[in-house]
């Protein structure tokens, strides 16, 4: 997932105030600290895709880090690096190893990066005390140790013993009540904070969700309503307009009586679709449903297609994008909108055939974000669109956390987040 530096960048040296269900306060970031003489345990999301050789394909989290380790670095701090890498299932995995990111990450800081083979006991601990001011060590797969995601009160306080002050830079897990997510912070009571990556998401979302010019637009795409089920119940209490796409948009038409072929449909949501038009419409908010598709015969980049009513689609044939009047109606929303929400894509833009009204939609949004619009792009697939046509640039902020970002969207907290905040 992207996030442009320039952007991260944008939210240095300034406060923000987070507000969330709970709470009202200043946010705390690296900027409010001075980390000189410091040994800063940051926690950050290394969760890096790895080909076969162990060479790092795609380096955007380490990237997005940067900022606050140079920051803590050239305060006269130590940095102490922790993260997880995939999901290994019986401890100790070469193929989830951090080591495997070290060289990268010393070329991109200029530093050269210590390693130390766990994150906890005597070789943890022997390399943190060893480490001097302007000097970096990343630590080992934390969830090498199945007490991470337990959020194993002990295991946080072993970690908690290797620096002086914490740092949550993870967005991307701060939705996670793992040891070194959220159990960690409250052995740094006075000691705590957020990096930037953290504090620009949690900035860019409440400014979405409590701070939003109007009109403000969502837009949800992806294939299930199931998934989307309580973000879609707080957006309406928030947004003017909300924008439904992809698959999911297949259960709202056939629980309005359309006819949609063999396209996906969740069956047992149909009831939940017409109350969610309903709710919205008692409360003035547009939902906007595809009024066209292009249907395949077959779920292959190959398949023949044709555009058709989307409450007419054939037997046998499956909608695998928006058509072209649905990108027309859902364009003009987007330039007429002050705020804007993305989560999940249109169709099937994997495949070149079926990526129209994705790559449509993500220019709606460039355009309306360069008259001034602000534009929040979030979820995994969301973000691999605006990568794939290399406008990551051209939007206000580009979420790193899928997960984190929905969560957060449907709750107003997070793990995370509140543990930082107390």
């Amino acid at each position: 997932m992207c996030l442009s530096l320039d952007i991260i960048s944008s939210f240095k040296h300034k406060s923000y105030f987070c507000t969330t269900k709970q709470n009202l306060s200043l946010m705390k970031t690296v900027d409010n600290y001075n980390f000189a003489g410091q040994k800063a345990l940051i926690r950050v999301d290394f969760n890096v895709p790895l080909d076969a050789q162990y060479n790092i394909t795609d380096d955007t989290r380490i990237r997005a880090a940067l900022p606050t380790i140079n920051k803590i670095l050239k305060d006269g701090g130590a940095v102490i690096l922790m993260s997880h890498l995939g999901r290994p299932k019986e401890g100790p995995t070469e193929k989830y190893s951090l080591k495997h990111t070290i060289n990268h990450l010393s070329k991109l800081l200029n530093v050269p990066v210590s390693f130390a083979s766990d994150c906890v006991g005597d070789v943890a601990t022997t390399a943190a005390k060893a480490l001097k001011s302007g000097e970096v060590l990343l630590l080992e797969n934390l969830r090498f140790h199945k007490q991470e995601e337990k959020g194993d009160v002990d295991f946080a306080k072993q970690l908690s013993t290797l620096g002086t002050f914490y740092v949550n830079d993870a967005f991307g897990t701060a939705h996670r009540a793992h040891a070194s997510t959220a159990v960690i912070a409250q052995f740094f009571p006075n000691n705590k904070c957020f990096g930037y990556v953290m504090s620009g998401e949690i900035a860019s979302v409440n400014k979405v969700l409590n701070g939003a010019v109007k009109p403000f637009t969502a837009i949800m795409g992806g294939a299930k309503v199931s998934d989307k089920i309580l973000i879609l119940e707080q957006l309406i209490n928030k947004a003017d307009n909300i924008i439904i796409g992809g698959g999911m948009a297949f259960t709202f038409v056939k629980a309005q009586g359309g006819q949609i072929g063999k396209s996906l449909v969740e069956e047992e949501k149909l009831e939940t679709a017409l109350n969610i038009l309903k709710t919205a419409k008692a409360k003035g908010v547009n939902i906007y449903i595809p009024v066209d598709a292009i249907v395949a015969d077959n779920f292959s980049n190959e398949a023949n297609k044709q555009t058709v009513d989307i409450k007419a689609i054939p037997d046998g044939w499956m909608g695998l994008d928006i058509g072209p009047k649905t990108e027309a109606i859902y364009a003009d929303v987007i330039a007429n909108s002050n705020t804007i929400l993305w989560n999940g894509p249109m169709g099937v833009f994997e495949m070149s055939s079926f990526e129209h009204g994705t790559k449509s939609v993500a220019e709606a949004i460039v355009a309306a974000t360069k008259k001034g619009a602000f534009s929040l792009i979030g979820g995994g697939d969301s973000v691999a669109a605006i990568n794939k046509y290399k406008f990551g640039n051209d939007v206000s902020y580009v979420s790193t956390g899928g997960g984190a970002l929905l969560e957060y969207i449907e709750s107003g907290s997070l793990p995370g987040v509140d543990a930082v905040e107390k």
